[in-house]
């Protein structure tokens, strides 16, 4: 009889999940399809080397139908993110992995955001106290993501679509203050949104979030 050899998970004691377009780079409506079309965001890559500094594991969870709509193949997507990994480490920080949704809308699936297969997979993947995770992302998918998948915490960003989503979520979760600091608004279960109403990019709002979370 053949033993199953047993699989350790390497544990994560701080992770931030972040979308990618719209985030860490600009986002098109025509999708990015080429290392020749992505742009990193004013401020992104610092962003991405603070977290690393404070000991935060970043993990990338991104929505690319661009792989079923068969405008890029797998391992063009693939190739680009190992040149957004190399060029975030080049600047002192680390992209501990990336996780993406290949389908599109009419698939169903159980991973395109706001669904939270692509967190419950990482989550697989690694020792993961997802209570605590933080989730930062430019649209309410990713923010109704968080909340699927139980995440201690959501941000939104004010790039990409974050002043569309920031009109969804007022009517979610209520009338938000006019403040410019981090208001936290109670929504269901104890889930908070950390709503940053003058953050326009991720690199404004990271020292918040190791300060506070």
């Amino acid at each position: 009889m053949q033993l199953q050899k047993t699989i350790k998970k390497e544990n994560l004691r701080k992770v931030v999940f972040l979308d990618r377009d719209g985030v860490i780079n600009r986002d098109s409506p025509d999708y990015i399809k080429s290392w020749s079309e992505f742009e990193f965001l004013p401020g992104s890559l610092e962003a991405i080397r603070l977290l690393t500094l404070n000991e935060f594991a970043v993990i990338v969870i991104t929505n690319q139908s661009v792989i079923n709509r068969k405008m890029v193949s797998g391992k063009g997507l693939d190739d680009l993110h190992t040149l957004i990994k190399k060029a975030v480490t080049s600047n002192g920080g680390q992209i501990k992995d990336i996780f993406y949704c290949p389908h599109v809308p009419e698939d169903r699936c159980s991973c395109r955001k706001p669904n939270p297969g692509l967190i419950f997979k990482a989550k697989e993947k690694y020792r993961i106290h997802i209570a605590t995770s933080v989730m930062v992302g430019d649209s309410a998918k990713d923010i109704e993501c968080a909340r699927n998948a139980g995440c201690g915490h959501a941000v939104l960003v004010k790039t990409g679509n974050g002043e569309e989503a920031e009109k969804i979520l007022k009517g979610l979760c209520g009338t938000a203050s006019d403040a410019v600091d981090a208001v936290k608004l109670e929504i269901p279960q104890g889930f908070k949104l950390l709503k940053f109403k003058m953050s326009e990019y991720l690199k404004n709002i990271v020292k918040l979030i190791i300060s506070k979370i």
